[in-house]
């Protein structure tokens, strides 16, 4: 059935092409400038649809910032929010908006990063905005290779490396039939290429798409599950500590298969699972369901992702029976060195 869609959806894919190239055009030729803001800006993105990592590094390179004392805020579009337009979600002491007006991303980004974060659909007239509300050195934006309107200092575009190896043609396609944003020839913008294994083992690439990145410096990442957090209480267990145990699998996220394969990896039990989109805003029906799937198939707690975790704690009254636990995985570097300077030689 996908696949019929797909094919379907092919004749609109020029369509798409072509506004594409007409506003890339005018940014490239000047006709568009992108404007600054006043501070220092890093933008995360990437070209395709579905998860590719930019919370996690979002997270590593403002965590980076803050070590070194620059004064850092997370500004993003809060993808999926019941909201519009900009609000300051965190003041970096406080959350200041519950996870359904901000975004589940943001909210997650700002809660581990403990800095100020704002979301605008805008960002250029966000980033001014977040800029009278808190005095910043630095701004790392999320998901905003596409979002030309604002200069930035450093750009850097993602890219999953399950993506660059195994898609068929029509995931890489560009919308709507495949999962492609821009065309591949979109690479020359970046200042920066990470390709990101997650919990992969690394693999070459082909001699075409090495030739994409032959003339940037490419950073190669993957994730580390470092601990697993009781959602209630924040208590921290080791993944060693699960080995064996039958646990009801939650996840909302895009391609969950890096999740589920570290879960295997340490000898989780993932057969109980419940699978729901991405950016899945549970409700009163979810919950009910999770609750009939953990009983019926005897588990002993519910496992979920960070960025699940930080939506089902609304419902701890009706999970109250319920240990929930969420895998806690951070992002690292095979070149850690290289690409921490790199990201702090802009404010050389």
């Amino acid at each position: 059935m996908q696949l019929i869609v797909k094919i379907l959806l092919l004749p609109f894919v020029p369509l798409y092409a072509f506004a594409i190239k007409v506003r890339n055009t005018l940014f490239d030729k000047g006709i568009n400038k992108a404007e600054k803001v006043g501070a220092k800006v890093i933008s995360v993105g990437n070209i395709t649809v579905g998860g590719s990592g930019k919370t996690p590094t979002v997270i590593y390179i403002t965590k980076l910032l803050k070590k070194h004392g620059v004064e850092t805020g997370i500004l993003s579009r809060g993808y999926m929010r019941k909201t519009k337009g900009y609000l300051l979600v965190s003041d970096g002491k406080k959350m200041l908006h519950n996870v359904e007006e901000c975004g589940d991303e943001i909210y997650l980004a700002a809660q581990e990063c403990g800095v100020p974060a704002a979301v605008s659909e805008k960002r250029v007239e966000g980033a001014k905005r977040f800029l009278k509300d808190v005095e910043l050195q630095a701004i790392v934006l999320d998901d905003a290779f596409q979002h030309r309107w604002i200069y930035r200092d450093l750009n850097i575009l993602l890219f999953d490396q399950r993506f660059l190896l195994e898609s068929g043609n029509f995931e890489r396609a560009l919308l709507p039939a495949g999962r492609m944003r821009e065309p591949f020839s979109a690479v020359k913008r970046a200042d920066v290429v990470i390709i990101n294994r997650k919990f992969s083992d690394k693999k070459a690439l082909s001699g075409k798409l090495e030739t994409l990145f032959e003339n940037l410096p490419v950073f190669h990442a993957y994730y580390k599950a470092t601990e697993i957090v009781d959602v209630k209480t924040g208590q921290s267990f080791s993944l060693e500590e699960f080995s064996g145990q039958k646990s009801l699998v939650v996840s909302g996220i895009a391609k969950p298969f890096s999740f589920l394969n570290v879960l295997e990896k340490n000898n989780i039990d993932i057969q109980n699972r419940l699978l729901f989109p991405d950016h899945k805003y549970y409700t009163e029906k979810e919950v009910e369901k999770i609750r009939k799937e953990f009983y019926a198939s005897n588990s002993y707690s519910v496992l979920t992702t960070q960025k699940d975790a930080v939506k089902l704690t609304q419902f701890s009254r009706e999970l109250d029976d319920i240990d929930i636990y969420f895998l806690k995985i951070e992002v690292a570097f095979e070149e850690e060195e290289k690409f921490n300077e790199r990201i702090l030689s802009i404010f050389n």
